[in-house]
């Protein structure tokens, strides 16, 4: 029965939660509104205007500890690993891109690292050690874990060679001079031979460079011969001159194939092409003193007889 200024009614569970029965007591003034009930009403879940269950900040919790378990675990792991490394001793050096570098020249400056603590390693003085060592450009270090102390080397690339201070000397693609030895001789037959060298300049680890200006004249000339039809077979000397007449020489001949030092080394390298192909293979090599490339469309040739009489050859 309803009691005074209220109504009693039936409130519904999920299945099986039973009957509930409720007793809302209104006012004669007071309107009677329908009240939402969610299944899920009892079962700790929060819902809007009503404050989260206590189970809720317990998984929060829960998710906090595991999360300090695993830094904890990666900690331990980070330092036993890190006390491990500082216990590996080199057991083995590989030694790899060592072609024309001696290799018991790097084995010897190596020897002492077996069974040196790994960590202990100075990378940028073992580095420096190494450089001193001819034909060696650049050390890459790897210290590996299974105790292996991996050198990669970059070696130096010869470009030509000359006679300098009387020794014959390898010079590389940066214009560094290095001694000749029996590797290069072997892996770069044929290297274009460089005279006239005069000036040159402190390269550090004790060798010495040609003058910028030399080196680069002598790369850029030195390159458009590798790359020509067959001039680079047919010439096979380079007199660097400082007033500016650097010239080139074929094999076996006196001839002065004169390019200058102002560069376009490709087309006169081809006007020496056609000079050949037209003139030389008809009247020989030994017939001129000179024959100077320098000048677009004309090539002028001074006999090897009367060389103070200059002649001039258009090329079309």
């Amino acid at each position: 029965m309803p009691g005074p200024g209220g109504i009693d009614f039936l409130l519904t569970g999920p299945a099986g939660a039973g009957l509930q029965k409720k007793n809302i007591l209104m006012s004669d003034s007071e309107h009677m509104h329908d009240v939402p009930v969610s299944p899920g009403a009892g079962s700790g879940e929060a819902h809007e205007g009503f404050p989260a269950s206590p189970q809720g900040r317990g998984n929060w919790k829960a998710v906090l500890v595991v999360l300090l378990a695993v830094f904890i675990g990666l900690a331990g792991l980070a330092f036993h690993a890190s006390r491990w490394k500082r216990e590996v001793v080199v057991r083995e050096v590989v030694i790899e891109g060592a072609r024309i570098v001696s290799r018991k020249a790097l084995s010897l400056s190596l020897d002492g690292y077996i069974g040196k603590n790994l960590q202990d390693i100075d990378a940028g003085a073992l580095s420096r050690k190494l450089l001193r060592i001819p034909y060696v450009k650049s050390i890459e270090l790897n210290r590996e874990l299974n105790g292996i102390l991996r050198v990669r080397v970059v070696e130096r690339e010869p470009r030509a060679l000359t006679l300098f201070h009387n020794r014959r000397m390898v010079i590389d693609s940066e214009g560094v001079l290095l001694p000749e030895t029996p590797a290069v001789a072997t892996r770069f037959p044929g290297l274009i031979w460089l005279s006239g060298i005069t000036r040159t300049a402190d390269a550090g680890y004790g060798l010495k460079k040609l003058s910028p200006a030399d080196s680069s004249l002598v790369m850029d000339l030195a390159a458009a011969l590798r790359q020509s039809d067959y001039a680079g077979l047919l010439i096979r000397e380079i007199h660097v001159d400082r007033g500016g007449m650097t010239f080139c020489k074929a094999t076996g001949s006196t001839t002065r194939f004169i390019v200058g030092s102002d560069g376009n080394f490709k087309e006169k390298l081809k006007k020496f092409e056609i000079f050949w192909q037209k003139v030389v293979s008809k009247k020989g090599l030994d017939n001129f003193h000179t024959v100077d490339l320098r000048f677009r469309d004309r090539i002028f040739t001074r006999d090897s007889v009367a060389p103070e009489i200059q002649q001039q050859l258009p090329l079309r």
